[in-house]
């Protein structure tokens, strides 16, 4: 097939997305496709988009310890508040389906699904509804309350709502706050004073104007990832220092991650597989499609946290190490992917 893969973006995860896209690229390049590899913000020039399409396999990049600056990046680029860049249509169109390579902003959100929708453009991972619903994760977790889905007890605040003696009272210390509607673990900070909540609440609305406060769930933390319908098996993570923020979900030695976890029951395991695939579809994440699921196992069962709609493809992400562990390779998996979009 001839695939168009979308990077980069206009988001705070764009990083992410390069390393994901350079990999997923080269391991479709491998499968025998022809592949273009673009940055979806940044656009591409060329009088021949049909020789950009290769079999050569690109350069991995690699996730800085920083999030990117996007006023910089705008500047940079001139492109100004567009979102899709100069001849990405066009190349869309020349492909036989589109890989999403994206990570938040538009590429998780719905937006970019929707865009591509409207020119009839087949493409990888869920439709613009569930990358909707899922970014958002007061929507979601109203979703899951409405499933039956355990979900942590929480409240999301605006500026003008804000009112931090009622975090106090009704959510208590230690609380985590995060940005309503980002993905990677930006701008979440875990919280055990009152000092602490008031930056950690700044901090947040510096991205978005929607933010978060929930009890911290005290448990295994778990992820399971969904593929074609079915789950595979989980991963427990354990950072070694602090919690899986930014820098410990993409450095590599910042965190230990085990499949299957130790001293895991099938009793458990089983019960992570089913809430990961009834979570998916309560957020109307098809079964031709992916996604992975957050948890926390506690003693009353899993606790969902959210649903990544384009999970991370680098070296250490988590569902090509599902994957392996269900005995699919990371080349094999990326073109499971790219043939499911073709069944849409």
């Amino acid at each position: 097939m001839k695939i168009a893969v979308l990077a980069g973006g206009y988001s705070y995860e764009r990083d992410v997305s390069l390393t994901s896209a350079s990999l997923i690229a080269g391991a479709l390049c491998r499968k025998g496709h022809k592949v273009a590899l673009v940055d979806v913000y940044k656009g591409v020039e060329a009088d021949d988009l049909g020789a950009l399409f290769t079999d050569k396999v690109p350069e991995p990049y690699k996730v800085p310890e920083t999030e990117p600056d996007l006023d910089l990046l705008k500047k940079e680029y001139g492109c100004g508040d567009a979102l899709v860049g100069k001849n990405i249509v066009e190349l869309c169109r020349l492909a036989d389906i589109v890989y999403i390579g994206l990570h938040g902003g538009m590429g998780e959100n719905g937006q970019l699904q929707a865009f591509l929708d409207c020119y009839g453009i087949k493409y990888t991972g869920t439709g613009y509804l569930g990358a909707a619903l899922a970014m958002n994760k007061e929507i979601s977790k109203d979703l899951f309350k409405g499933a039956g889905i355990p979900a942590p007890e929480g409240r999301t605040y605006n500026r003008k709502n804000l009112d931090t003696e009622e975090i106090e009272r009704e959510i208590g210390f230690p609380c985590v706050i995060k940005p309503c509607s980002n993905g990677s673990s930006v701008g979440v900070s875990i919280v055990k004073n009152r000092e602490e909540m008031i930056k950690g609440i700044e901090d947040a609305f510096r991205l978005e104007d929607r933010v978060i406060v929930e009890k911290k769930i005290v448990g295994r933390e778990m992820t399971v990832a969904v593929l074609l319908g079915k789950p595979l098996p989980p991963v427990e993570i354990i950072p070694r220092a602090g919690f899986y923020d930014y820098k410990n979900k993409y450095q590599d030695g910042m965190t230990e991650e085990f499949c299957p976890p130790e001293n895991l029951g099938d009793e458990d395991a089983k019960k992570l597989g089913e809430t990961a695939v009834r979570a998916a579809k309560a957020l109307h994440i098809g079964r031709n499609t992916y996604c992975r699921v957050d948890m926390f196992l506690t003693p009353d069962g899993p606790v969902v946290l959210e649903v990544n709609a384009l999970p991370g493809m680098t070296p250490i992400s988590l569902l090509p190490r599902e994957a392996r562990a269900a005995g699919i390779d990371y080349d094999t998996l990326c073109d499971m992917i790219a043939h499911s979009a073709l069944e849409k």
